[in-house]
């Protein structure tokens, strides 16, 4: 846990010594997954995020979803999923409203293991239902994740990802994320990261300070 709490502060400490922009501030997102297993191939993922310009204050997004997984193996997942969104654009452009998104998706999840390194990749295409100010905006992209997973002990892990995002009209490459985070196992299945996300989007590079909870439950009916 003291490694969970040295992480916040130095990351909050960083925050302070950034200037007055919504651009160069330490904003934050924190996120909440579920994965709730209901039979053998098959369960269901919720979650949502928080996210605000600054670590404590200023909200820029909320956003929802929800899934459902097809496990195909032990190593790939299918996913199909929703997401609504609440982005707030008041605080960086004056005079503007917010912008409401409906985002459904297919996604491919698959997992390796190369010399000993676990490795796992998502591939996402998404679906964006634009609605600000009464504009109606239809956009696809490509998403595409690579990552890895390290245990230190028991109890500790790094996790460490990359993802480039490709838009499917327009400018293609206007968006990639790095995060880095320490992530604290709670239980067999649960666990809490802090972490570091670089979010390169538009020419802005933000920095984010990241929390996020993670379960896993089994809805599974048991043997007795």
């Amino acid at each position: 846990m003291k490694y969970l709490l040295t992480t916040i502060v130095l990351i909050i400490s960083i925050s302070n010594s950034y200037s007055q922009s919504a651009e160069d501030k330490v904003g934050a997102w924190y996120m909440f997954d579920a994965t709730n297993r209901v039979a053998d191939k098959w369960s269901v993922k919720v979650g949502g995020e928080f996210r605000t310009f600054e670590v404590f204050d200023n909200m820029n997004l909320l956003f929802y979803y929800l899934g459902v997984n097809y496990h195909l193996n032990k190593k790939t997942t299918l996913t199909i999923a929703h997401c609504y969104l609440d982005i707030d654009r008041s605080y960086s452009i004056a005079g503007e409203s917010h912008l409401y998104e409906n985002r459904p998706y297919e996604q491919l999840s698959y997992k390796q293991e190369t010399f000993k390194l676990p490795l796992y990749h998502r591939l996402r295409l998404e679906h964006r239902f634009l609605n600000f100010n009464h504009t109606h905006t239809t956009l696809h992209r490509l998403r595409y994740r690579l990552g890895t997973k390290i245990n230190l002990n028991k109890t500790l892990f790094f996790n460490i990802r990359n993802e480039v995002f490709a838009n499917l009209k327009n400018e293609v490459f206007t968006e990639n994320r790095f995060y880095a985070a320490l992530g604290f196992n709670i239980s067999k299945t649960n666990n809490i990261q802090v972490g570091y996300l670089n979010h390169e989007i538009n020419k802005s590079n933000l920095n984010r300070f990241q929390l996020g909870l993670f379960i896993k439950t089994d809805l599974r009916k048991k043997e007795k």
